[in-house]
């Protein structure tokens, strides 16, 4: 499977459109760095934001290529639009399957669980007993566990038509037993959700 990487720009209120054009003509430019896979404005959540998805075939590709950012100063082309940055690498579910492109819905949710030390294994074990009961009332396009940073996370990226199917779907899930998986918020420390619509040249839209 590819490593991922999410960047998350952290933009100055008002410079979302020059972000993204900036991000478009980056991603255009540096096609053999890294596989793009999403591109996405914030709009319920952390605001004046945009995410970032990226696949990369190999650790070597990734680090070179996050290297070459960092000392050239150019932030995905949005450099001077951006407050902050961070830049996350992921390695995903082993039995999950990251979908990288397609038009999947008009909004995607960005989730991200902090988890206990030592709390990867079980939790793991418990998102995959129940994933396959969930995939079937809406897709998770991605889920994938840190590779790098302070404190043990995992990521989920979820599309759906409007935000009332969201609705729809969660409520099912948990009505049905189906979600959350059993035992797996035992582990679970913090929970944050963005809210997010897809740029036009995003893959994943």
């Amino acid at each position: 499977m590819p490593l991922l990487e999410l960047a998350t720009l952290s933009i100055r209120t008002g410079t979302a459109a020059a972000a993204v054009q900036g991000i478009e003509r980056y991603t255009n430019q540096y096609k053999s760095s890294g596989k793009l896979a999403g591109v996405w404005t914030a709009e319920i959540g952390g605001l004046n934001r945009i995410l970032v998805l990226r696949s990369f075939d190999a650790c070597d590709e990734l680090f070179s290529e996050r290297a070459r950012t960092i000392e050239s100063g150019d932030y995905f082309g949005a450099s001077d639009e951006l407050v902050d940055c961070t830049l996350e690498t992921w390695s995903p579910y082993p039995f999950v399957k990251p979908q990288l492109a397609g038009a999947f819905g008009a909004f995607y949710e960005v989730r991200i669980y902090g988890i206990k030390p030592t709390g990867m294994r079980p939790t793991l074990a418990a998102w995959e007993a129940a994933i396959p009961a969930r995939i079937k009332l809406s897709p998770i396009i991605v889920a994938a566990y840190a590779l790098d940073g302070a404190t043990p996370r995992m990521l989920h990226v979820c599309p759906y038509a409007d935000l009332s199917e969201r609705m729809r779907v969660r409520g099912e899930a948990v009505s049905s037993g189906t979600w959350p998986p059993k035992g797996g918020p035992d582990w679970l420390t913090v929970m944050q959700a963005t809210i997010c619509t897809p740029a036009k040249f995003s893959p994943l839209r």
